[in-house]
């Protein structure tokens, strides 16, 4: 794939130093990329961001002691939009991965990924506006990015959408039960029909597809 020939500029955030001035380095080797600074914390980051010129893409740190990168995404998302974000992490937990896709992030990376990897994702980011990885699939990602059809979104039942919302938080599947008063096999009924009827196979497919169709707004209190 071929880089743009405008000088991608890319912020880091990460808190472990060595790890972080290794990744300046190797993103410094790639053609097109620049880094325009790294930081330890998002405060410094926000604090840089009082003066031109921004970044085009921030690399963050999922787990940062002062400001975690949930909190951090969820500013950018909503101070610097334009901006894409890729996430950081030394683990790829189902609920790691929705709450940052919730907050912004346009891709999620695991810290021992390959270097090839780390410029296809950064690549992606600049070519498609988001990077999809075994960690969240092409077929999802596609789901959250694609076109504006409505699916089966009008076949949810009101049982159905509530349990949709309820997944999009990070209550596991029993507490959703005691939330909603149910059998916990009465919530794993629910969960396999909604697998059938929106065509994914995760927890984190059914985040996508609510978030593309708007379906967990006024569902705020169950989070």
């Amino acid at each position: 794939m071929t880089v743009t020939t405008k000088n991608i500029n890319v912020a880091l955030v990460d808190d472990h130093k060595l790890f972080r001035k290794g990744l300046a380095e190797l993103i410094r080797d790639f053609p097109g990329y620049s880094v325009l600074y790294d930081f330890d914390s998002g405060w410094d980051l926000q604090k840089a961001f009082t003066r031109e010129p921004l970044p085009d893409i921030v690399l963050l740190d999922v787990n940062m002691p002062e400001m975690s990168g949930f909190e951090l995404a969820l500013w950018l998302k909503d101070a610097y939009p334009q901006i894409r974000i890729l996430a950081l992490s030394m683990n790829g937990h189902e609920g790691s991965i929705i709450r940052m896709i919730k907050a912004g992030a346009r891709g999620y990376i695991l810290k021992d990924a390959d270097p090839l990897e780390l410029k296809q994702a950064l690549d992606h980011l600049v070519h498609k506006g988001y990077y999809h990885s075994e960690l969240v699939s092409a077929t999802l990602m596609h789901n959250l990015q694609g076109n504006d059809e409505q699916g089966n979104a009008e076949q949810l039942t009101e049982k159905e959408t509530r349990f949709l919302a309820l997944a999009c938080s990070e209550l596991t599947y029993k507490e959703i039960a005691d939330r909603m008063n149910l059998a916990p096999k009465t919530i794993d009924g629910y969960r396999e029909s909604l697998f059938a009827k929106l065509s994914v196979k995760s927890r984190v497919g059914l985040v996508l597809y609510a978030i593309k169709h708007q379906l967990i707004n006024g569902y705020e209190h169950y989070h």
